[in-house]
């Protein structure tokens, strides 16, 4: 049964109440909805003019729908009008916003309010596709009496970020992702997201194919199936989604497409490892967002230094609930070393958490092998290391984050 079936068959309440309503501004939204409802059999009656302010007074009289849709562009306080609109929905709505106020501190604040998804006009079809196949996602996650996921062991997104090119992110990634599969016995993802570059696959002696960017170019088929189809598979427990695409095919990649995919990504493995190059992480703010941990990998350089200090800056207003650690990568050796490591400490203001040491030629030797570190170099300085950071990844307790409003009830009864 595909996604959208799914959607079709999700629990409904009781006669009296709709699946679906939506509050909208302008017959724009209208025409750009009308198809994406008629595809789920949802009565086209329930979109009504009047945005959110009409949501508010139209649904303290009447029962709310799982899914609502509401307009705030002609709102002058959303947040306000979001937080009156939480106080006549019932436990369990998903509430999807559309508005024209391009404001990443406004899609912050709404979301940390319980909104599933803020989207920016001109909304696209695909784009209400996904939001939908987002919010039915998550209100078949299985929960258990307090809310919490069943699972004994916590999913986590972990990213890794380099400060510069060249500090090692990829290996990294690379050997936390075997390290955590294998050893550890743990079912893990490897999201490689340099489409063009990106060389965690050839780590493994694989070709990365297409999976990556078919998933992006067509988010409202992403679920377990198709993941299960793209990924590449080094064994049982870990599988790498990446892609080589042309040099040639420049493809904006819409936010909403990788936030879909990392929702699947989550729901399908107990450790997603996301190897997020730099400028992706500048351009794509969602990405860090998501993630419970983010590992910045730096080097003893100058450069390395400054971009540290104004990354952490950034990684703390963007994902603020996230378990930052500094990993310092190759720390000994001839022209590795531009600051001593204790200056690095002191200017980046805050505790290093793991240091690697330089080793070349066991590195070369796992290249020509065609096998990640931790499998080509069990017993090396520099595989222990970066065992010791999977040991801290497995053993850490992370605090929960705070749920949104609606997001904090069950639906089963």
């Amino acid at each position: 049964m595909n996604m959208i079936a799914n959607l079709k068959n999700t629990v409904k309440k009781n006669d009296a109440e709709t699946v679906f309503g939506a509050f909208v501004c302008d017959d724009d939204v209208t025409k750009t909805l009308l198809p994406v409802i008629n595809e789920r059999d949802w009565d086209p009656g329930q979109i009504k003019s009047g945005g959110i302010e009409n949501a508010i007074r139209t649904l303290g009289a009447v029962p709310c729908p799982q899914y609502l849709i509401v307009d705030v562009s002609n709102s002058a306080d959303p947040l306000d009008d979001v937080n009156a609109l939480a106080e006549v929905c019932e436990p369990g709505t998903m509430v999807i916003a559309i508005g024209t106020a391009n404001d990443v501190d406004l899609y912050r604040e709404l979301l940390a309010s319980g909104v599933q998804e803020y989207l920016l006009k001109p909304v696209s079809e695909d784009a209400l596709r996904t939001a939908l196949l987002d919010a039915e996602h998550a209100l078949r996650l299985p929960l258990d009496s307090e809310g919490e996921k069943s699972d004994s062991v916590e999913q986590k997104l972990v990213a890794v970020v380099g400060m510069r090119g060249g500090v090692g992110t990829s290996t990294i990634a690379s050997s936390l992702s075997w390290l955590l599969a294998n050893d550890k016995d743990h079912k893990t993802a490897l999201l490689d997201l340099d489409i063009y570059f990106g060389t965690d696959a050839l780590t493994f002696d694989m070709e990365p194919g297409r999976g990556l960017v078919d998933a992006l170019e067509n988010p409202s088929r992403v679920d377990g199936l198709f993941l299960e189809r793209a990924v590449l598979k080094e064994s049982d427990n870990l599988s790498i989604l990446g892609a080589e695409a042309p040099l040639n095919d420049a493809a904006y990649t819409d936010p909403a497409a990788l936030s879909h995919l990392l929702t699947e990504l989550k729901g399908n493995f107990t450790y997603v490892i996301m190897d997020l190059p730099r400028n992706m992480a500048a351009d794509y703010p969602l990405l860090l967002s998501e993630a419970d941990q983010i590992l910045v990998v730096a080097d003893l350089t100058l450069p390395a230094t400054r971009d540290t200090i104004r990354f952490l800056s950034y990684a703390k207003e963007i994902s603020p609930g996230a378990d930052v650690r500094v990993i310092i990568n190759r720390t000994n050796g001839p022209g590795l070393v531009e600051v001593d490591q204790k200056d690095f400490g002191a200017s980046i203001e805050r505790k290093v958490n793991w240091l690697i040491p330089s080793d070349y030629k066991t590195m070369v030797a796992a290249s020509r092998m065609g096998k990640p570190l931790p499998q080509a170099a069990k017993g090396s300085k520099l595989v222990t290391a970066i065992r010791q950071m999977a040991d801290d990844i497995v053993g850490e307790d992370f605090a929960p984050t705070k749920k949104p409003f609606w997001k904090s009830f069950s639906l089963q009864k």
